[in-house]
């Protein structure tokens, strides 16, 4: 029971307060804690919200984000126990879970990511990709294996490069379901790789490019809108992450010279220390990051639009077998390493980034990305279904009665302060069989769009559209992905990045309200429109 206790005490359900209503209405709405709430869809923000309930928020910062923008904690004594509107939390949640949501209901993960979150899973979908689709794309990942599965193709890659003597010739091992950098280790030998759990080697990239001698890498935060069709944004501010003591092959042991994970290097003797152009403790903004590429001399918007591919390339991986899920929305964080000859690399992708703030860094970009998402999850639209619910309390089936043959009961009423806990038992599942609607036949008509009639909105605060990204894309999304025709639109677009080079289309085929579909480029601290963009460089 105590463990039941505190994993409930874990999470969170938020719901948006920023609509304009009566008191009474008002006080309807609640929240769990550990769970986010979104406001609106690129509307204006100065449009007020309806409050909101969110369920369970580990993060407490995503809870005070929340508050902060008139959401409420749900109160299980208080209210119904499907009175919620966002639980968000940082396991993946139950299937059944996923089933029994209503219109108004969010959840902060889409079903079955594993195929990328998980180390040996990314790895096996990274693969299956390459096979299918070529290398020239799918070249991103270093040269990996899956431990002990595939001992025996390691120690043939081992042994083919062992006659060259190349000192620069490191593997790293990687537990394949931890994280924050725990249980990794670099060597050279072979002698020295032991592990007693299923693991990653790969090939460590040993040339990284340097910051004043300091290795680096990228968190971008990456949020799936929805797969089913595939809606993709990335936020203009990520968090450049650096290890604290001067990069070193002849010290394969130090990891405050080899990992960036700031849970390591927050402990490490130098991080308080002056470092170079780094400065004190471990991370910079990418705004920062930003300024330090001007002196480069390289083609910014290109290396921009190749992590862009590395974030696009991985989830097609996946995009097929994720269950459709249209209440879902899902926070990503890539982290992206780039070589001394400014290649990109993926590295990982974590499930549940941290949204904790450890310095001041993280408040300038997390602060900003937590307001942004419940920006880019249109809470308000949804949540008016449910407060009309509430207000009428009646059958709402003169709304859709064209397309729904049964009625469709109201919402239950709030808990009665005198309420008798030991009648709480007996009539929860009563009350909760005779007033939640039929779930399926709501979700497919009050939150799944009308195909060809949804044209998600460009951008959200910092959060930019990356796909789709030209009406081709977008077509291709629909219904049922059209992966080689993705792969088709992704190189042509990267290929005109490259050389600046406008090239005409002629939209023959596409309907009237997608011959203006257009997308910002995302990387660039003022982000244009691809087609003025390609427009300024001719």
């Amino acid at each position: 029971m105590r463990c039941n206790v505190c994993l409930f005490l874990e999470e969170v359900c938020l719901l948006p307060a920023e609509v304009l209503v009566p008191q009474a209405a008002a006080d309807l709405f609640c929240s769990r804690p550990n769970q986010k709430t979104s406001q609106t869809d690129a509307q204006p923000q100065s449009q007020p919200q309806r409050p909101a309930l969110s369920r369970f928020i580990p993060e407490k910062h995503v809870r005070e984000v929340l508050l902060e923008r008139g959401w409420k904690e749900y109160d299980k004594r208080k209210r119904e126990d499907r009175d919620w509107n966002l639980y968000w939390r940082r396991s993946e949640f139950h299937s059944s879970e996923y089933h029994s949501l209503l219109p108004w209901q969010r959840l902060n993960h889409h079903p079955k990511t594993a195929g990328i979150t998980r180390k040996d899973s990314l790895v096996r979908n990274l693969r299956r990709m390459k096979a299918t689709f070529g290398s020239a794309l799918y070249n991103f990942s270093p040269t990996t294996f899956i431990l002990p599965n595939e001992y025996t193709s390691f120690l043939a890659e081992y042994n083919k490069l062992l006659p060259n003597r190349e000192r620069s010739v490191c593997w790293i091992c990687k537990p394949v379901d931890l994280s924050r950098g725990r249980g990794i280790f670099l060597f050279r030998d072979i002698k020295d790789l032991v592990y007693n759990c299923s693991v990653v080697v790969q090939r460590y990239i040993s040339n990284p490019l340097l910051i004043s001698g300091y290795k680096f890498d990228l968190r971008i935060y990456v949020c799936v809108k929805s797969f089913n069709p595939l809606t993709v944004y990335i936020h203009q501010e990520a968090l450049v992450r650096f290890a604290t003591e001067k990069y070193n092959l002849s010290s394969l042991s130090n990891v405050f010279a080899h990992l960036t994970n700031t849970s390591i290097n927050k402990r490490g003797p130098f991080y308080k220390t002056q470092k170079g152009q780094v400065g004190s403790g471990c991370k910079w903004t990418m705004s920062k990051f930003r300024y330090f590429l001007q002196n480069q001399n390289i083609n910014e918007p290109f290396l921009w639009q190749r992590i862009n591919n590395i974030v696009t390339l991985t989830l097609l991986s996946i995009t097929p077998s994720v269950p459709d899920c249209p209440n879902c929305v899902e926070l990503f964080g890539f982290d992206i390493l780039i070589d001394s000859k400014f290649k990109p690399w993926l590295l990982e992708v974590n499930h549940s980034p941290s949204l904790t703030l450890d310095c001041q860094t993280d408040l300038s970009v997390k602060k900003g990305l937590i307001s942004d998402l419940v920006d880019l999850m249109n809470y308000t639209p949804i949540d008016g279904l449910r407060y009309k619910a509430y207000q009428t309390q009646r059958n709402v089936q003169t709304s859709f009665n064209a397309n729904i043959s049964t009625p469709v009961p109201s919402l239950p009423k709030l808990k009665d302060s005198n309420f008798q806990q030991k009648n709480e038992k007996s009539s929860k599942h009563e009350k909760t069989k005779r007033h939640l609607p039929p779930i399926e036949t709501l979700h497919w008509i009050l939150v799944k769009p009308p195909i060809g009639q949804h044209v998600p909105p460009i951008r959200a605060g910092g959060f930019i559209r990356t796909f789709p990204f030209n009406p081709a894309t977008l077509k291709a999304s629909r219904v049922k992905l059209d992966v080689p025709v993705v792969l088709q639109e992704l190189q042509k677009l990267t290929a005109r990045v490259a050389s600046g080079r406008l090239e005409e289309t002629t939209g023959e085929g596409e309907e009237e309200d997608e011959d203006c579909f257009d997308s910002l480029l995302w990387g660039p601290e003022d982000p244009l429109l691809l087609s003025q963009w390609f427009n300024t460089k001719t």
